[in-house]
């Protein structure tokens, strides 16, 4: 074969290569689970440290966000009732859409501060162990038949179950890659926003020094101010499809702020940073 033609074949060749070699970089750069909390590992593996990681602004893509927002706690399982855990999350949720935390997302699509409520509701039925995506829908369905589109449904789990979304799970599952997540489906003519909130009983997903409701109070933040700026996966994201709370899950260190309150063992109340646009950081308060 004539030297020229040899070239040209490698130049063939590398050319049908170039697209699979693309989309593999770019399959590594998107998020793979967008609207699910990252694991510690996860944060680490695709956002810490990475060059085109948590350095760039939120876009905003054209969907809705929730200006006023509530939010409803739901309790599943007969092993809430009593629960200090329950009752601080409840005080926690009603306060937090007046603070200063919650006021960092106020710069995306004039989104307000908000009584969100905290009114909780107890469900004694016992979940399965393994909650899927669709039970959480239907635990949402069956307590709100007349759900309220500007209303985040909260769905907490007792120890003995965990979550699951696609081959996915949360802590006490066979495949932690989230901690969290929220979502949205259409029914009774609206759109409903909910989250689910696995106990946070792995190291994947807790803090340290952070005791149980504190770690709860970390999901609450992160997924609340989710749910918030993009409820329905299309308003604002980062170019490689993270949203604000997942930029900052786990770096800088999620902190507590006492001067919103404590929790009913007397600890702080606890937070994660949150991206903001206007500084390109990640930031504590506004």
């Amino acid at each position: 074969m004539r030297k020229s033609a040899f070239y040209l074949s490698l130049a063939i060749v590398a050319a049908s290569l170039a697209p699979s070699a693309l989309a593999q970089k770019n399959n590594e750069l998107n998020n793979p689970l967008p609207k699910h909390f990252p694991t510690k590992a996860r944060y680490v593996r695709e956002l810490a440290g990475k060059p085109t990681g948590g350095s760039s602004n939120l876009t905003y893509h054209g969907g809705p966000v929730i200006t006023s927002a509530k939010v409803v706690p739901i309790f599943w399982g007969s092993a809430w009732s009593g629960s200090s855990v329950a009752t601080s999350l409840s005080g926690y949720i009603a306060q937090f859409g007046g603070n200063g935390e919650y006021n960092t997302i106020t710069q995306y699509s004039g989104i307000l501060k908000s009584s969100l409520g905290g009114n909780a509701v107890y469900d004694s039925s016992n979940p399965p162990t393994n909650v899927t995506d669709a039970a959480i829908q239907a635990e949402v369905k069956k307590l709100f038949p007349s759900p309220d589109a500007s209303t985040i449904y909260e769905v907490f789990l007792p120890k003995t179950s965990y979550s699951s979304s696609g081959s996915s799970t949360s802590c006490g599952g066979t495949n932690l890659q989230y901690c969290a997540y929220h979502g949205n489906f259409s029914f009774a003519g609206k759109d409903v926003k909910y989250a689910s909130m696995p106990y946070p009983s792995c190291g994947g997903c807790q803090s340290s020094g952070f005791n149980d409701t504190q770690n709860f109070e970390h999901f609450v933040s992160h997924e609340t101010r989710e749910a918030v700026t993009d409820p329905d996966g299309t308003a604002w994201y980062d170019r490689r499809g993270y949203e604000a709370d997942d930029k900052c899950a786990w770096s800088p260190t999620p902190f507590t702020d006492s001067t919103t309150g404590t929790n009913s063992g007397g600890s702080a109340y606890a937070y994660q940073y949150e991206w903001s646009n206007a500084t390109s950081n990640c930031v504590k308060t506004k």
